[in-house]
């Protein structure tokens, strides 16, 4: 069954085998790219592998960073991407207790302070990031509200940002 665009189903069928297999869970996600030292052309370029399919992203500074701005730059695509995974989480939190939705636009927003990127000042980067759902739905506000507090527990981008998460760098040489 499908609501919201979401297949109930499938859900289910993955929490099953989660609460059967904890190692179920877990899915390693991998982008691996290259910098394009061409002038002129994005500087980032990624082959994602989804699935059976795969697909090409290609990001860009902008301008006043040193790019061309002929594509979205990497945090235009890590803001997509926290829009894009928090409005899935709602849809499908919403799916799942029966909420039947209209309509679902969502707009995500932060400032940026470039201040360290640019080696200025030590300043955070960005200080907040503003979500909003505009939801059209005959179910009352308080369970909109309540599927909206879900969406912020489970949406592995939000996670990302409320908790501190290691980043292991490192270098390997050509």
């Amino acid at each position: 069954m499908r609501r919201n665009n979401v297949d109930l189903q499938a859900m289910e069928k993955t929490a099953a085998e989660i609460r059967s297999d904890a190692a179920a869970g877990r899915r390693k996600t991998r982008v691996e790219g290259a910098w394009n030292l061409t002038a002129g052309e994005p500087q980032f370029r990624a082959e994602i592998a989804v699935g059976q399919q795969s697909f090409v992203l290609e990001a860009d500074q902008p301008p006043f960073a040193g790019g061309g701005g002929t594509r979205p730059g990497p945090i235009h695509y890590a803001l997509f991407g926290l829009v894009s995974c928090f409005t899935a989480t709602f849809a499908s939190v919403a799916a799942a207790e029966g909420i039947d939705l209209q309509e679902l636009r969502a707009a995500g927003e932060f400032e940026l302070n470039f201040a360290k990127v640019f080696g200025v000042a030590e300043q955070p980067i960005v200080d907040e990031v503003r979500l909003t759902l505009t939801v059209r739905s005959d179910a009352p506000r308080e369970r909109l509200e309540a599927a909206l507090r879900q969406a912020e527990e489970r949406c592995p981008a939000s996670f990302c940002l409320r908790n501190p998460i290691r980043l292991a760098a490192s270098l390997a040489t050509a």
